[in-house]
This record gives C-alpha cells, structure tokens and sequence, in this order.
C-alpha cells in the first residue's frame, strides 16, 4: 500500500527516534535500516526539506530527528516523502459520473482513507513503544526459559 520510498523513510525515522536528538550519519542508518545508501541519501535530504530531520556536517554532525516522536505521526513522514493517492482513474474503465465512482472505485478510495487515518493516529513514540515493549516481553520469556532448563 505504501511505496520503498515511504517505508525506507520510516526506517530511518524510527532509527533516528531512538536516539532523538542524536545525529548519526547516513552509512550508520543505512547499516542499521538495511536501506541502500544512495537510496536512504535520497530520501534523508528529502526529509531535511521538509524540517521532520536536521542534518549538520563535520565531526560530530549527521542527521537527527527533529519532530517529538510522540507528536509526530507516520502519516507526516509518509506525506513527505511520497503521499498515498487515492486511484486516479476507475479500475474498471467506466470513469465517474456526476460525483460517483464505480463501486470498486469507491471501495478503493475507502481503503486509502482508511489506511491514511491509521497512520494520522499513530506516532512514531508510539511504534517505539511497542518495540520496548515486546522486547522486553522476549527479555522475560528469555530469561525464564534459562531459569527453567536443566
């Protein structure tokens, strides 16, 4: 449903939200996100554009989040690099009329919207989170099994 270009930025996002407010440099995110790097170069100088990243160069320089994480939804990143279109001309053929699609268009539409407001709901602090809390959940269950072997 979403484009390389739009998952490769969430990549880097989110590897970025981490670490908010650390800069890393774009080899280190490629290694880490498994994005090409001339690809994730691309994408990161993108979002530099559009103020979601900072990037400075030098010793010490990289690109760092510049959005809260908490506050900045995947919707945001997604429309800035490459936004989820609603189908532009009817699968089927018969075009609309008069302000109505085909119903197979309208199912289309519906679902892009209805993808879009996910991704307006939820936040990049959010994905993190949930990350936390999984490998911590992992940690325990770890843990447990070596306390239970023999």
């Amino acid at each position: 449903m979403i484009s390389h270009t739009a998952e490769y930025a969430l990549r880097a996002v989110i590897f970025l939200a981490q670490d908010y407010r650390g800069a890393h440099t774009a080899q280190e995110i490629s290694q880490a996100t498994h994005v090409p790097l001339p690809y994730l170069s691309k994408i990161l100088n993108g979002l530099v554009r559009t103020t979601l990243v900072t990037s400075q160069r030098g010793l010490g320089g990289g690109f760092a989040l510049a959005a809260n994480p908490n506050k900045l939804s995947l919707l945001e990143i997604i429309d800035a690099v490459e936004p989820i279109k609603l189908c532009e001309q009817c699968p089927a053929g018969l075009g609309r009329k008069r302000g109505n699609s085909c119903p197979l268009h309208a199912l289309l539409d519906q679902s892009v919207e209805r993808t879009r407001a996910i991704f307006a709901e939820s936040t990049v602090g959010d994905l993190l989170t949930q990350d936390k809390q999984a490998r911590q959940k992992l940690c325990v269950l770890t843990n447990g099994a070596k306390s239970v072997k023999r």
